[in-house]
């Protein structure tokens, strides 16, 4: 029988005008904190931008390590700034860590700004499948290759407009960094033990507290008046 949960499948085509609304499970967010970045402990120092962030369900992880999150969006989920990552002006180095799960559309986009935004690094969680394409290729993979390809075990299902923790996909995926400061020339292929039981909380599914944040660059998010 199939889930009626209508989880992502690797044939998932949205519209060019779609919000591309597939929130990512808290848990799979811990893993890359836990697993694959290799400074966890000094996170707390440093700030971070996710520029996809919807209803916040990644931010609200991502503050459970960083000092500071800042957390928009080209889309109104009244949490965070709207703010297009595409199209609107970006500070070099305006931030440490910039780490979303961007449309897949527009995840080469993505990257390559946030490559310029970032002091420290990027992470993105995309479809395995963002390894193929020429066009990818070209942009990005020949000359800034990710310092580590974090490919989960388990699978991480996604559903449009919500968490849902029923929910069954039959799509891969995995986390791409880059870090400035690795010294190593070849991408390192990882993969993510299986984790979800340790690192899923029942919390993580209530309904969110959507509450509008405003970035303070003095280093602290501050309500919307």
């Amino acid at each position: 029988m199939q889930n009626v949960s209508h989880a992502v499948m690797s044939q998932r085509i949205e519209a060019r005008d779609s919000p591309d609304d597939f929130p990512t499970p808290p848990w799979a967010t811990r893993a890359l904190l836990e697993h694959i970045l290799p400074t966890k402990e000094t996170l707390i120092e440093q700030s971070c931008w996710e520029p996809a962030c919807g209803a916040g369900h990644m931010s609200k992880v991502l503050g459970e390590y960083f000092r500071t999150v800042r957390s928009s969006d080209a889309y109104d989920y009244q949490y965070g700034d709207i703010r297009d990552f595409v199209t609107s002006s970006i500070e070099e180095g305006s931030c440490d860590w910039i780490i979303t799960n961007p449309p897949f559309r527009l995840a080469e986009e993505f990257v390559l700004r946030a490559m310029r935004g970032a002091r420290r690094g990027v992470a993105i969680l995309a479809r395995s499948v963002f390894l193929e394409s020429v066009g990818r290729y070209n942009a990005i993979f020949r000359d800034r290759p990710p310092t580590k390809f974090a490919q989960f075990s388990e699978r991480v299902p996604m559903v449009k407009g919500r968490l849902d923790r029923k929910a069954s996909t039959a799509t891969g995926y995995a986390w791409l960094v880059w870090e400035r400061d690795a010294t190593a020339q070849v991408p390192q292929l990882m993969w993510i033990p299986p984790c979800r039981k340790q690192l899923e909380r029942a919390e993580d599914y209530e309904n969110p507290q959507r509450a509008s944040m405003s970035y303070d660059p003095f280093g602290s998010l501050r309500p919307l008046p």
